[in-house]
Order: C-alpha cells, then sequence, then structure tokens
C-alpha cells in the first residue's frame, strides 16, 4: 500500500519514542488519523479538544514522556489553546500537531476552505515555546524532531506543529522513518564565578531561607539535591503551591507550603539571604504583591527571562539540579558558618508551622481540614493526584501531602477544566489509578470526558464536591463587594449523569467520603464520587 504524509508522521514519531497519542479527528486530519491505524501507536480520544491536551498534559507531567496531541485545523486548534496555556505555564512538554487547509490556502488567500483562518500560527505563538507549518513530506521528520527537541528542553512546554491536508494525503516514495533522533540539549551548568558568589553569601548568612518553586520539581534530581543543600546549610525550606513535594513534608527543615499565610511571608522576608529556586516570585507566591525581601535574594531558574522579572537578585540562570549540586559542592561538607547555634532550621521551620496552624486553629475551619485529612489517608502515597481550581485545590495548594506520589494542579494558569481529562492521561500514561479533584463549576468544562473514561476504562477515581456554583469566585466577590454575581450554577444531578455513562458512582457525606475514595482504589476502571458541601477558604493575610 502507498504511503503518505501521514504515516511518515506517525513513522517519525514512533521512532521518537512516543506510545501514545491524544486528540480529536477532524476533516483536514484525516490522513494522521487514518495513518494511527498501520501503527503501533495507541490513540486515546476525547470529546473536547481542550480536554486532549489536558490529557496529554497529564500524561507528559506523570510519565516524563512528551504528550502528543492530534487534532483538525480552525475551530478544533483554536478550541485547544486554553489548555495549552497551562502546559505552557506550567512547563510541560506537549507536542500538537494540527492539520492545515491545502497549502494553496495559506498565507491568508481567501479560498473559502472550511476551517480557514487567516494565519492559524499566530494564535498558538502565545502559548507555545514554537510553531512551525510543514509544507512538504520530507520536511516532516526533521521538524518533528526539533520540535520534540525543544519541548523538552528547559524550561520545557508545549510546541505547535501544522501539517497542510493536501501534504498528510500526498503520496511519497522516501522509505520508512526508522533512526529519527532529536537531541535534547544538556541541562544548563551555573557559571563558576555566579556560584562562587551564591555559596559564599549562603555560608556566611545567620538566617538562609530556601524557597523551592515548581521548577525543582520538574528538573531531574533537584529535590534531592537541594534537601542536601538545606542539610549543608541548616536552612528551612518553603515550598511554593508549585513546589509543594520537593522536600518531604515530614523533614525537620520543612516549613511547609503554607506561601499564602503572612508568617510564611514574614520569614522569606526576614532572611537576610534567600535562595529562591525555579520560582518567579509570581502572584501567589509572593502572597499577592505584598512579600519584600529586606535581605539578598538570589535566585535560580533555567529561563532567563524569571532572574530578576519581579526583584533584585543575584541570578543564576541553569537548571535548578545543575546549581544545587554545584552550590552544595562549593559549600563543602562543613556547612554555613552560623553565629546562632540556638537557632537551628528545624526550630525556625516547626516555629513557623505552629504559628500557621495556630492561625488556622482560630477560623473555625475544621470540617476543611478533616476533608484534607480523610482524603490523604484514602489515597495510597504513591498516587498522582490532580487538582483544579476549586476550594479543596486552593488548600491542596498548602495542605496536601505529596509523599511518593505527584501534585498537579491548575495554578500555573489558572483555568479550569485540568484535573479529570489530566487524570485520565495519567491513567493511561502510568497504568495504575489516579485521584482528580473537581469542583461542579469545573467539572461541567470536562463532564464530556466521562465518555473518554469509559471508552478507554481509565483507571481514574474523579470526585466532584458541589457547592452550587464557582465557589472560590463567591468568596472572591462576596469579600470585595458584599454579595455575588453570575457565581450560583444550574447543574445536573452528577450521581445520575456518570451513571449514565455506564461509570461507577457513589454519593458522598463528608463523614463518608474518605471510606469511598478508598475504597474506590480497589476496583478497576473508571469511578466518580460526588459530595455536596460548601467548603471555606481560609483567610487572606
Amino acid at each position: 500500500m502507498a504511503r503518505n504524509g501521514g504515516d511518515v508522521t506517525v513513522e517519525s514519531l514512533t521512532a521518537l519514542g512516543a506510545t501514545h497519542v491524544f486528540g480529536i479527528p477532524g476533516q483536514h486530519a484525516l490522513g494522521l488519523f487514518d495513518a494511527i491505524r498501520r501503527s503501533d501507536l495507541s490513540f486515546v480520544s476525547s470529546r473536547v479538544e481542550n480536554n486532549s491536551v489536558f490529557a496529554a498534559d497529564g500524561y507528559a507531567r506523570t510519565t516524563g514522556q512528551v504528550g502528543v496531541v492530534f487534532c483538525s485545523t480552525g475551530p478544533g486548534a483554536l478550541t485547544a489553546l486554553g489548555a495549552l496555556q497551562e502546559a505552557y505555564a506550567a512547563c510541560v512538554p506537549v507536542l500538537m500537531i494540527t492539520s492545515q487547509i491545502p497549502r494553496d490556502g495559506l498565507g491568508g488567500a481567501r479560498k473559502g476552505y472550511l476551517h480557514q483562518l487567516d494565519d492559524q500560527r499566530a494564535s498558538a505563538r502565545n502559548v507555545t515555546k514554537s510553531t512551525a507549518t510543514v509544507r512538504d513530506a520530507a520536511a516532516i521528520p526533521g521538524v518533528l524532531a526539533d520540535a520534540w527537541a525543544t519541548a523538552q528542553e528547559a524550561s520545557a512546554g508545549p510546541v505547535w506543529v501544522e501539517i497542510p491536508q493536501d501534504v498528510l494525503l500526498e503520496e511519497v516514495t522516501a522509505p520508512p522513518v526508522t533512526g529519527l533522533v532529536a537531541t535534547v540539549p544538556a541541562p544548563r551548568r551555573p557559571r563558576p564565578e555566579v556560584v562562587v558568589e551564591a555559596a559564599r553569601l549562603l555560608t556566611a548568612a545567620e538566617r538562609p531561607v530556601i524557597l523551592a518553586g515548581g521548577g525543582v520539581r520538574r528538573s531531574a534530581g533537584a529535590s534531592g539535591a537541594m534537601v542536601a543543600l538545606a542539610e549543608l546549610l541548616d536552612s528551612p525550606v518553603v515550598s511554593t503551591s508549585g513546589g509543594n513535594g520537593s522536600i518531604p513534608l515530614a523533614h525537620p527543615l520543612s516549613a511547609g507550603a503554607w506561601i499564602e499565610d503572612r508568617h510564611t511571608t514574614d520569614l522569606l522576608e526576614d532572611a537576610d539571604v534567600l535562595l529562591a529556586i525555579g520560582t518567579s516570585f509570581g502572584e501567589v507566591t509572593s502572597n499577592y504583591g505584598t512579600f519584600a525581601p529586606r535581605g539578598r535574594v538570589i535566585q535560580v531558574d533555567a529561563e532567563a527571562r524569571v532572574l530578576g522579572s519581579n526583584h533584585d537578585v543575584l541570578g543564576v540562570h541553569a537548571d535548578a539540579a545543575a546549581a544545587l549540586v554545584a552550590l552544595a559542592e562549593e559549600v563543602g561538607p562543613e556547612g554555613r558558618r552560623r553565629a546562632d547555634q540556638a537557632r537551628s532550621g528545624a526550630s525556625v521551620a516547626e516555629n513557623l508551622l505552629t504559628r500557621v496552624r495556630t492561625r488556622l486553629d482560630g477560623q473555625e475551619l475544621a470540617a476543611e481540614q478533616r476533608l484534607l485529612a480523610d482524603l490523604r489517608a484514602a489515597v495510597p502515597d504513591d498516587a498522582e493526584t490532580f487538582w483544579d481550581m476549586t476550594i479543596a485545590a486552593y488548600w491542596a495548594w498548602s495542605a496536601w501531602d505529596p509523599r511518593t506520589g505527584g501534585f498537579h494542579t491548575a495554578q500555573a494558569s489558572g483555568g479550569l477544566g485540568l484535573s479529570f481529562p489530566a487524570a485520565i492521561g495519567a491513567a493511561v500514561g502510568a497504568g495504575r489509578r489516579t485521584f482528580a479533584v473537581s469542583g461542579d463549576g469545573g467539572a461541567m468544562y470536562s463532564i464530556a470526558e466521562l465518555a473518554t473514561a469509559r471508552q478507554h476504562d481509565a483507571e481514574v477515581t474523579w470526585l466532584v464536591i458541589d457547592d452550587g456554583g464557582y465557589g472560590i469566585l463567591r468568596e472572591y466577590m462576596t469579600g470585595a463587594f458584599g454579595a455575588a454575581t453570575a457565581t450560583e450554577l444550574t447543574r445536573p444531578d452528577f450521581v445520575l449523569l456518570a451513571e449514565a455513562f455506564g461509570i461507577p458512582v457513589h454519593a458522598a457525606t463528608p463523614e463518608t467520603v474518605g471510606e469511598i475514595v478508598a475504597g474506590t482504589f480497589t476496583t478497576s476502571g473508571p469511578a466518580v464520587v460526588v459530595l455536596p458541601t460548601t467548603l471555606r477558604m481560609f483567610s487572606a493575610t
């Protein structure tokens, strides 16, 4: 049988190491999907293109591989952009392969093709690391190899390749692609003189603090290297929401991840030397712009644009793991020359956590704390968990102990709908049960993926917390204006809806939800748990 550009595409992906593809067929992309039939790639069908990208995102976060998406031109490609923004902000390697109209319609010509856009690539440039249009099948392997490498190069992120319909369908005579290699640059190492200066500041500091951002979790080996450096410096470690899990919460030097708490902000401000790794001091990390450092800040990041973007810093442009290892070597086994022997890092961390707990205990938030504790007890230590933008997730940013599992949120760009489709993609990639949490508002963004979960028998437990509306926006508006507008929602009976898809579903109460969620981890296939309850956020500081 004659081969075409679609075959070259799937052959190239297979040669690069891809095993799964997420997406939705479309008219201009039929050559891609027909080629899957002649390949060893496994296809995971979504119901909305945005959710296809979320699923690939979850797959990538869990497996460490590039998540691949196939989708069609125009409306399909545009629908995917919101999820690409999350992958871009969270530095997740996703390869988006979208079809295009035939070549003679490119460049804004008004040919009248279905789905035609004046410049489809322009729509993607804001939410991807790179974009490319392939105009000949001979270029497909090289373009995909370059995109594959770019997606993984730190800082990782999504890339966009579009292939016109006629390129996908045209017959090719070149031999099948078998020997394709994508060269990912080695992690960037820090400059020696900067390492020396940073180590000098840290060893001389009286009140050093380490701030662990999401970049620590994304950099292979960085978590262990950071803990080793913290022990050498006897420094407490505060985690951002994205960095939660980079140091075990049970470690004596862990000062938790209560980044929105004023006590934590005070600790960071009081540090005479603050080592910030893999964080830009963004809106949440800065406690909504209130953080004002008084000491010297050392900022480590693989993304040059992050360095000094919010504060005057000693910038270390490097991969987190490479920088941390180099700093530990320069600091040496003797560690920091601490003047105040009574002020140990562990005592500083414990004192902070005690003050945070005291403040929380004074706010009548026992129900919220119990829910997080019950869910933590119910979910296996090594489970991958995915949290949508909902009040329970806002709590989890700080209160959830990831233990040995992955902790994944939509906090990077803050859009709704990630958790369930991402958990499906993660379950497909990991081959074991994952856990997703959504509010009723966010659940409606991805409700169609109940069909995907059933079709692929995905091992995923989806907890829907139903409070009748956009709960966090209700709180924000009430606090700001005294009343909420447009936050209350008409929604379905989630129990009956899950049953309609043939998925086991459980109605829970705050008293039974932990036991029910734990029970789903002894079953196979998808499961839904619906918890009608209204949660409150801890007070803003």
